[in-house]
C-alpha cells in the first residue's frame, strides 16, 4: 500500500505543477499584439 500511496502523491504533484504553470502563463504573460494583413483573391468576392 505505500507504493500505491507515493504513485498517487507523485500524480497529484505533477498535476498541480501542471496546473501552477497553465495558470502562470494565462495570468503572468502578456501577448505582444502584431497587425495582420491578408490579401483575398478577386475570384471571392463574386460569391
Amino acid at each position: 500500500m505505500p507504493t500505491l500511496t507515493r504513485l498517487i502523491m507523485v500524480l497529484a504533484t505533477l498535476a498541480v505543477l501542471g496546473y501552477a504553470a497553465v495558470w502562470a502563463l494565462a495570468n503572468l504573460v502578456e501577448p505582444q499584439p502584431r497587425t495582420i494583413t491578408i490579401t483575398v483573391p478577386q475570384d471571392r468576392f463574386g460569391k
